[in-house]
């Protein structure tokens, strides 16, 4: 199994998110476009782990969710990672909301609580739009630059679980299976 907890877009704001990138999908055909209803902001990527370590991860998430309450978030703008020089991740940004933050440092020590690492990167929440799987020559990068600069969509998304998926590699992408959603504020 490979496991990583997140927060799903609702699939009115996926669908959403979705047709307001159309124009870089258009552009780009060739990237690995992540479809709507697998659209995601990735709070703790686990990596491989066995059966066993799922139902402390349940319990874990269960943990942190009850302490944390409902929230909204802040989608806008597309980037790239490392940048658009040589994109290697086209994603939509995410606004740094302190109640966020909290939430991830929250999923950091419980996941730590259960054998997981603690990430050595700063936290950059972001939402995946695709990912590049061959150099972009430097006039097409330049084009996807230029065509994420005119992308102007926003919106406010509701935050209520976090939730534990199971992300298996396959032959036609990794398709998700939803573990475990631990409800915010503990419903």
């Amino acid at each position: 199994m490979r496991l990583f907890l997140a927060l799903e877009l609702a699939p009115p704001a996926a669908e959403e998110t979705h047709a307001a990138v159309a124009s870089l999908r258009e552009l780009e055909p060739g990237l690995a476009w992540v479809p709507a209803h697998k659209l995601h902001l990735t709070m703790k990527f686990l990596g491989d782990a066995d059966e066993n370590s799922v139902s402390a991860l349940m319990a874990a998430s269960d943990a942190v969710a009850a302490r944390h309450r409902p929230f909204e978030m802040e989608l806008g703008g597309v980037g790239a990672f490392p940048n658009f020089r040589r994109p290697r991740v086209v994603w939509l940004g995410v606004d740094p909301d302190p109640r966020l933050e909290l939430l991830h440092h929250d999923v950091e020590l419980a996941a730590a609580d259960v054998g997981y690492e603690v990430e050595g990167r700063p936290f950059r929440p972001h939402v995946t739009l695709a990912r590049v799987r061959e150099a972009l020559a430097p006039d097409r990068a330049k084009a996807l630059a230029r065509a994420a600069r005119e992308v102007s969509y926003s919106a406010t998304v509701p935050v209520d679980r976090l939730t534990l998926f199971d992300s298996a590699t396959g032959v036609h992408g990794a398709p998700y299976r939803r573990l475990h959603a631990a409800i915010l504020g503990g419903r």
